[in-house]
């Protein structure tokens, strides 16, 4: 990720103590982390506000995080405060080994998309700052596991693509420092042994360097395979698929990029058909009618642009593994604006979309990986 403007995180100057004062009364979200109980044994510092005053703390005091550029400094404390902010909304005890013990499962895919909203909608922070933090939380775990999957090197070499592999050690270190725990040890340990992973498999602070995107594409979802492995181009059309929402101007950008293309669009079948967005129980015909369409597409070898939100993986995934199936090179166009042009924008559409339904949306939002596509392009539009 790069970004030319610089973002600050509020209420803290690299080089200084956090003012937590400010920032609990400022931020419900962190406030709300006191409240929330951990595993006294792998926690034993207590609720999560604690665990994230000592993440802070031992962050800043790392020579490695003091090394970096203030940019980066930004990216890693917003990223410490927000790593665990879905533990309040995941916590919960269950029976393990004949023991009650405190658990939030999954609180680093949901706090994925936490921070994603706070830091479009609230803090506008710029778009390659804003994902660098969001995959900073998502992934922050993996250092002390990534050892033990069925394939390390396609853990590291796949996360490599979403962040920067030494920042998140960075991280995972000061989330380990950050707590009272009996296995600091063994647990920085892993982090050494994640290192080593990604200097072995060349993606140590940098992307894995493919040597083509339809390598890439077969690699990331063919996990016994190599990386260096070459597939063979046997492409029969290619296949336009938007993701963005509502909003953010996709039938703008497909009359301006993809003018002489075929538009197979979910909305224009529901119209043609009298069907309202709301009603789920026709939302099966929609669906139906619109893979109709693109089968006549594929069958035919004729390229197409599918419009459509598109705003999760689950959905995506549906469209793209019938793409595939018939042998279609497959891109997907990101496109964002900021919060408030989104809501204008909105506005002035002839079918305009409650603002309630924006903020659903936006929480559901999964933004394309490299998995999913041969090729992946975010069109950003900056603030005015």
């Amino acid at each position: 990720y790069r970004t030319t403007t610089m973002w600050t995180f509020p209420h803290y100057t690299p080089g200084t103590a956090p003012d937590w004062a400010a920032l609990t009364a400022r931020f419900d979200w962190l406030a709300d982390m006191a409240a929330v109980p951990q595993d006294p044994e792998w926690h034993g510092e207590g609720d999560v506000l604690t665990h994230t005053q000592m993440v802070a703390a031992a962050l800043t005091a790392l020579p490695e995080y003091q090394a970096l550029d203030v940019q980066a400094q930004h990216i890693l404390f917003a990223a410490a405060l927000l790593h665990d902010v879905e533990k309040r909304s995941t916590t919960t005890t269950e029976e393990r080994d004949g023991k009650m013990r405190i658990v939030s499962p999954r609180h680093a895919k949901k706090g994925e998309y936490s921070a994603r909203q706070i830091l479009y909608r609230d803090l506008a922070a710029p778009f390659a700052v804003r994902e660098a933090v969001a995959k900073l939380v998502r992934w922050h775990g993996l250092p002390l596991w990534a050892i033990e999957k069925t394939h390390p090197a396609h853990a590291a070499i796949a996360t490599s693509l979403q962040v920067n592999t030494a920042w998140l050690a960075i991280l995972a270190k000061a989330d380990v420092l950050g707590r009272i725990c009996p296995d600091t040890a063994e647990l920085l340990d892993k982090i050494a042994l994640f290192q080593a992973l990604c200097e072995e498999n060349r993606c140590w602070g940098a992307p894995f360097v493919f040597a083509s995107n339809h390598a890439r594409y077969h690699y990331l979802n063919h996990p016994e395979s190599t990386p260096d492995y070459q597939p063979y181009d046997d492409f029969r059309c290619d296949v336009y698929l938007m993701s963005a929402l509502p909003g953010s101007g996709k039938n703008t950008y497909i009359a301006r990029h993809y003018r002489d293309l075929p538009v197979l669009s979910l909305d224009d079948i529901r119209r043609a058909n009298h069907i309202e967005p709301t009603d789920k129980k026709s939302n099966g015909r929609v669906i139906q009618l619109a893979k109709e369409q693109a089968r006549v597409h594929l069958r035919a070898g004729e390229s197409f642009v599918f419009n459509a939100t598109n705003l999760t993986r689950e959905l995506r995934g549906k469209w793209t593994q019938l793409f595939a199936d018939y042998r279609a090179r497959i891109h997907i166009t990101y496109l964002e604006v900021p919060w408030p042009q989104l809501l204008q924008q909105n506005k002035q559409r002839a079918h305009a979309v409650p603002e309630d339904v924006i903020r659903h949306l936006l929480g559901k939002l999964e933004l394309p990986g490299y998995d999913e596509a041969h090729e992946v392009a975010y069109v950003i539009t900056l603030p005015q």
